[in-house]
């Protein structure tokens, strides 16, 4: 069991490694996000004006870019397994005494802290945006986060498990992330849109993750108005444990099909 454990901490710590060693992945991982709530923010905040009593656009978005920070993040964290492929490394892990379950595990769990530092990093832009913090709001966020992002990374690696080139898993992604980023109430209340699109946004594990961490900055801003601004799910609003369980949930799925997937590979 100890060598089982030192193994996946390994896997973890490289990953860990790979990305403070890349300047460039680095950048990019912050870039985009905050590309999306300066300019989303600075031209829709008039236009939409208050979401709710004490929550502006960019308010209720601010959340929302530290969730899509953390998908970006996790989803991409799949890379390293077809770079490890083409390079022959892959092969190496699979041949050694690690089970396929740890493999899968270290790759989220190295993920997940570089997420944890991401988001954690983004805290400093609160104050700035009229977002108040408070210890107590930290405690639950670095969890929060830690779920979250291990369940969004077990979908790049399942999906990374089945690709060949670094140029097949990035088109693929692309073609995943957008759609959960749009449809996931970042930058629209998933509750006032056309049924259909309701539906999908539900169906949609990072709505719940973006919800979770929403209520955790604005809990004390939505009151009567959590119905406008937050999910609800046949008539009920979810609250924050609720949220991550439905997180958790699809999370422990993915992981297993993900650890599937790896046991099947030569």
């Amino acid at each position: 069991m100890e060598d089982v454990f030192r193994a996946t901490w390994v896997v973890a710590y490289r990953e860990l490694l790979r990305f403070t060693q890349e300047r460039s992945r680095i950048f990019s991982s912050f870039a985009m996000p905050l590309l999306f709530l300066v300019i989303f923010g600075a031209g829709f905040n008039r236009i939409i004006g208050t979401m709710a009593p004490g929550v502006d656009f960019i308010q209720f978005m601010y959340p929302g870019i530290i969730a899509m920070t953390v998908l970006m993040n996790s989803v991409m964290s799949g890379l390293s397994v077809v770079w490890d492929r083409e390079f022959g490394f892959l092969k190496e892990i699979l041949v050694a005494p690690l089970g396929r379950s740890g493999i899968v595990l270290g790759k989220a769990m190295g993920s997940a802290t570089v997420a944890v530092m991401q988001g954690t990093i983004m805290l400093v832009l609160a104050p700035l945006l009229g977002v108040s913090l408070s210890p107590m709001l930290v405690i639950k966020f670095i969890p929060s986060l830690v779920i979250i992002s291990m369940s969004l990374s077990s979908l790049g690696i399942l999906v990374a498990s089945r690709m060949r080139s670094q140029q097949g898993f990035q088109l693929i992604v692309q073609l995943i992330i957008f759609p959960l980023i749009f449809l996931s109430g970042i930058f629209f209340p998933v509750n006032n849109v056309p049924a259909w699109l309701e539906a999908i946004s539900k169906v949609n594990p990072l709505t719940y993750g973006v919800d979770a961490i929403r209520q955790l900055f604005l809990s004390g801003n939505m009151g009567q108005n959590s119905y406008v601004i937050g999910v609800t799910v046949f008539g009920h609003t979810m609250t924050f444990l609720e949220d991550m369980l439905i997180v958790i949930i699809f999370g422990i799925l993915l992981l297993s099909i993900a650890a599937w997937s790896f046991s099947k590979q030569e």
